[in-house]
């Protein structure tokens, strides 16, 4: 793997002249846990959780990364740990002797359905302090979402973390990445999303999470409440093989999805996408309220692009394992050497 801690990929064609800012590292927390997947009833074992990948995914592309959230010492939390310290992650959160958090994981043609047990399980130690101590002083943004966010007082102490981070000035960035099936109060957890999504500078939503937040909603009815109710100047919509749209200070833009050949499965797309779009920022220079000013259209478009092209890479292996930097860079300039 990539583990090198250069600050620019080196055929980001969006990468402006300006330096990164100061210690622009990518705190990222949430919940870490074993996807045991099941494929035609064989069941196979991969360390997961959406802000995991995410970590995972922005190391593997450079980035200097801390994840934030504790892990287990249990057998599965060892599986979990060293997955990010190989992808070149800094463990800021610490361990404890709480069992680690599972998930069976069904794809049916390549699209996954959950099934979590999470009751005390060492990733959701934390409150408002402990969150503040792993994050530290020296990070750029801060990134969560996912089932960090569904209930109980990590929910509580999540959105806290990030009110408090928004307000001293980190890049704050969330992805919800809903799991509506396993939400026991969907309408309280839907009152959480949108007081968060009111103190973010960088949003994503799939086309799944739009319709589970703003249910019995048609897309453009849901996409004008969403937008109302962010002040972020950038907001991402994710459609999976169709592509992405998103929304830089109002004005409209779209990319497609280029296609994963071939498809194994679609488990940490998202993620990838995700991590690869704030690594972009970075090394652009973007990674703050006020880098994300100077963003343009046409530059955000190159983002977005190699943030898809990514993902597509990730869904032609096996289970959430995205591509290093080299992997990424070789692939967009084989997209430009056909397309020249």
């Amino acid at each position: 793997m990539n583990n090198s801690m250069s600050d620019r990929p080196a055929s980001d064609k969006t990468a402006s002249n300006k330096p990164s800012p100061p210690g622009a590292r990518i705190a990222v927390g949430g919940e870490n846990l074993i996807d045991q997947v099941i494929t035609d009833g064989v069941a196979v074992s991969h360390p997961g959780g959406s802000p995991f990948n995410v970590a995972v995914a922005a190391a593997r592309q450079s980035a200097p990364v801390r994840y934030v959230s504790p892990i287990s010492t249990d057998a599965w939390g060892v599986l979990l740990a060293d997955r990010l310290t190989e992808a070149g992650v800094t463990l800021g959160g610490g361990r404890n002797d709480l069992p680690t958090t599972m998930a069976q994981v069904t794809l049916t043609k390549g699209h996954p359905s959950y099934l979590f047990q999470r009751d005390g399980t060492a990733e959701r130690a934390v409150d408002a302090a402990s969150l503040a101590r792993a994050i530290g002083t020296d990070v750029a943004a801060l990134h969560t979402g996912s089932l960090t966010l569904n209930d109980g007082a990590d929910a509580d102490a999540w959105e806290a973390t990030m009110a408090a981070a928004y307000q001293r000035g980190l890049l704050t960035s969330l992805d919800p990445n809903v799991r509506l099936s396993i939400i026991p109060d969907p309408g309280s957890y839907r009152a959480r999303i949108f007081r968060m999504i009111a103190k973010v500078h960088v949003l994503k939503l799939s086309d799944e999470d739009l319709a589970a937040l703003c249910p019995d909603e048609d897309e453009p009815t849901a996409l004008a409440r969403i937008r109302a109710a962010t002040p972020a100047p950038l907001v991402v919509l994710t459609r999976g093989a169709e592509g992405a749209t998103a929304w830089l200070r109002g004005a409209e833009l779209t990319v497609p999805g280029p296609p994963a050949d071939p498809l194994v499965d679609t488990v940490g797309a998202g993620d990838t996408f995700m991590a690869s779009l704030l690594v972009a920022l970075r090394a652009g220079g973007y990674l703050s309220p006020q880098g994300l000013e100077d963003l343009t259209t046409d530059t955000t478009q190159a983002l977005l692009t190699r943030a898809a092209r990514a993902a597509a890479l990730n869904c032609q292996r096996e289970g959430c394992d995205p591509p290093t930097l080299t992997e990424l860079d070789d692939a967009l300039r084989a997209t430009t050497d056909l397309t020249a």
